[in-house]
Protein backbone atom coordinates (compact mmCIF):
# COMPACT_ATOMS: atom_id res chain seq x y z
CA UNK A 1 0.00 0.00 0.00
CA UNK A 2 1.02 3.58 -0.91
CA UNK A 3 2.67 5.88 1.88
CA UNK A 4 0.36 9.13 0.79
CA UNK A 5 -2.74 7.65 -0.94
CA UNK A 6 -3.71 11.63 -1.50
CA UNK A 7 -1.38 12.17 -4.06
CA UNK A 8 -1.62 11.18 -7.43
CA UNK A 9 0.10 8.32 -8.79
CA UNK A 10 2.90 9.33 -11.17
CA UNK A 11 2.27 8.48 -14.64
CA UNK A 12 5.12 5.76 -15.59
CA UNK A 13 3.64 4.13 -11.78
CA UNK A 14 0.38 3.92 -13.63
CA UNK A 15 1.55 2.13 -16.50
CA UNK A 16 3.48 -0.05 -14.94
CA UNK A 17 0.34 -1.16 -13.41
CA UNK A 18 -1.46 -1.67 -16.11
CA UNK A 19 1.11 -3.66 -18.13
CA UNK A 20 1.27 -6.21 -14.16
CA UNK A 21 -2.67 -6.67 -14.39
CA UNK A 22 -2.07 -6.89 -18.53
CA UNK A 23 0.04 -9.70 -17.24
CA UNK A 24 -2.01 -11.15 -14.23
CA UNK A 25 -4.77 -12.01 -16.94
CA UNK A 26 -2.65 -13.77 -18.22
CA UNK A 27 -1.98 -16.57 -15.28
CA UNK A 28 -4.46 -19.26 -15.43
CA UNK A 29 -3.96 -20.73 -12.01
CA UNK A 30 -4.05 -17.21 -10.51
CA UNK A 31 -6.29 -17.84 -7.26
CA UNK A 32 -5.16 -15.31 -4.40
CA UNK A 33 -6.36 -16.39 -0.94
CA UNK A 34 -7.77 -12.78 -0.42
CA UNK A 35 -10.46 -12.36 -2.86
CA UNK A 36 -10.14 -8.60 -3.11
CA UNK A 37 -6.85 -9.67 -5.17
CA UNK A 38 -8.92 -11.69 -7.53
CA UNK A 39 -8.38 -10.84 -11.18
CA UNK A 40 -12.52 -9.99 -11.47
CA UNK A 41 -12.21 -7.73 -8.51
CA UNK A 42 -9.05 -5.60 -9.98
CA UNK A 43 -10.90 -5.26 -12.80
CA UNK A 44 -14.06 -3.80 -11.54
CA UNK A 45 -11.30 -1.70 -9.61
CA UNK A 46 -10.13 -0.59 -13.21
CA UNK A 47 -13.35 0.34 -14.62
CA UNK A 48 -14.22 2.11 -11.88
CA UNK A 49 -10.49 3.78 -12.51
CA UNK A 50 -11.36 4.83 -15.59
CA UNK A 51 -14.53 5.53 -15.41
CA UNK A 52 -13.27 8.30 -12.58
CA UNK A 53 -11.22 9.60 -15.18
CA UNK A 54 -13.52 10.33 -17.33
CA UNK A 55 -15.62 12.13 -15.07
CA UNK A 56 -12.41 14.36 -13.91
CA UNK A 57 -11.74 15.07 -18.04
CA UNK A 58 -15.34 16.13 -18.17
CA UNK A 59 -15.49 18.36 -15.29
CA UNK A 60 -12.08 19.54 -16.07
CA UNK A 61 -12.93 20.55 -19.67
CA UNK A 62 -16.43 22.30 -18.57
CA UNK A 63 -14.71 24.18 -15.86
CA UNK A 64 -11.79 25.43 -18.61
CA UNK A 65 -14.99 26.35 -20.73
CA UNK A 66 -16.62 28.31 -17.85
CA UNK A 67 -13.91 30.09 -17.19
CA UNK A 68 -13.17 30.59 -20.90
CA UNK A 69 -16.72 32.17 -21.15
CA UNK A 70 -16.25 33.97 -18.29
CA UNK A 71 -13.22 36.13 -19.15
CA UNK A 72 -14.88 36.67 -22.71
CA UNK A 73 -17.37 37.77 -20.39
CA UNK A 74 -15.32 40.03 -17.94
CA UNK A 75 -13.56 41.51 -21.48
CA UNK A 76 -17.18 42.35 -22.96
CA UNK A 77 -18.02 44.25 -19.88
CA UNK A 78 -14.46 45.89 -19.77
CA UNK A 79 -14.65 47.51 -23.12
CA UNK A 80 -18.43 48.46 -22.96
CA UNK A 81 -17.35 50.41 -19.83
CA UNK A 82 -14.51 52.06 -21.97
CA UNK A 83 -16.81 52.56 -24.75
CA UNK A 84 -19.77 54.23 -22.48
CA UNK A 85 -17.00 56.46 -20.95
CA UNK A 86 -15.89 57.79 -24.58
CA UNK A 87 -19.72 58.36 -24.90
CA UNK A 88 -19.57 60.48 -21.76
CA UNK A 89 -16.93 62.71 -22.98
CA UNK A 90 -18.18 63.05 -26.47
CA UNK A 91 -21.81 63.81 -25.07
CA UNK A 92 -20.53 66.12 -21.94
CA UNK A 93 -17.03 66.95 -23.08
CA UNK A 94 -13.99 66.60 -20.98
CA UNK A 95 -14.39 69.46 -18.26
CA UNK A 96 -17.72 67.91 -16.95
CA UNK A 97 -19.07 66.71 -13.64
CA UNK A 98 -20.12 63.67 -15.53
CA UNK A 99 -16.71 63.00 -16.61
CA UNK A 100 -15.50 62.84 -13.28
CA UNK A 101 -18.36 60.25 -12.62
CA UNK A 102 -16.08 58.21 -14.87
CA UNK A 103 -13.28 58.51 -12.90
CA UNK A 104 -11.57 60.62 -15.23
CA UNK A 105 -9.73 63.90 -14.61
CA UNK A 106 -11.41 66.93 -15.30
CA UNK A 107 -9.73 68.97 -18.22
CA UNK A 108 -9.54 72.08 -15.83
CA UNK A 109 -8.08 70.37 -12.86
CA UNK A 110 -5.14 69.38 -14.70
CA UNK A 111 -1.90 72.38 -14.34
CA UNK A 112 -0.76 74.61 -16.97
CA UNK A 113 2.89 73.72 -18.07
CA UNK A 114 5.43 75.93 -16.95
CA UNK A 115 6.54 78.71 -19.17
CA UNK A 116 9.87 78.47 -20.58
CA UNK A 117 12.11 81.29 -19.64
CA UNK A 118 12.35 83.38 -23.07
CA UNK A 119 15.51 83.48 -24.77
Amino acid sequence: MGKNETRRLNPSILAEDLEIFAALKTIEDYKPANPAYTVAAVAVIDTNRLAAHDTEMQTTAAANAARDNHVALQWDFHNGVLGSKNQVIAQFGLDSNEAQAMKLKKKSEYKNPPRKPGG
